[in-house]
């Protein structure tokens, strides 16, 4: 699992390098074509990290039911997210596959729900759905570089 995770770590550092020096209108942006912007992707990451590992094994989310609301699969932006609270929703965004990490190494996540996604991939276990994640996070990394030309 140790792949998986270095997998998350890295991919996680390159959104945010994608994203370096982009003013907050920017990462608020909607292009026309398309739903959300970069801080939903972001956002979004986060909160499907959570509900593969964290729900579907049992354990506490490490991000609040309304966060989870307002950025799982199929929601839109709401509103603009100020600078401040994206500051904040980044460093949850590199923090908590860190924290995910130290549990799975205490030995959480062994009552897993097993689930089939929408791309038709049946999840069993923890490790499934980490690496199921991590295929998720890739395909957010194309959106995000089409958001990007875009705005």
């Amino acid at each position: 699992m140790k792949d998986a995770f270095k997998v998350l770590h890295e991919t996680r550092q390159t959104f945010l390098k994608l994203i370096e020096g982009l003013s907050i209108e920017e990462l608020n942006t909607i292009p026309k074509g398309f739903k959300n912007n970069i801080v939903w992707n972001l956002n979004h990451l986060t909160v499907t990290q959570q509900l593969l590992c964290h729900r579907l094994s049992g354990e506490t989310c490490l991000v609040s039911d309304e966060f989870i609301d307002s950025y799982r699969k199929a929601t839109f932006p709401k509103h603009k997210i100020e600078l401040d609270l994206f500051e904040e929703q980044k460093k949850l965004f590199i923090d908590i596959p860190l924290q995910t990490q130290k549990l799975y190494e205490e030995g959480h996540f062994k009552n897993f729900q097993p689930y089939m996604t929408s791309a038709n991939v049946g999840l069993d276990s923890f490790e499934s759905a980490l690496q199921f994640n991590n295929y998720h996070e890739g395909i957010h990394l194309g959106v995000m570089l089409a958001l990007k030309k875009l705005i």
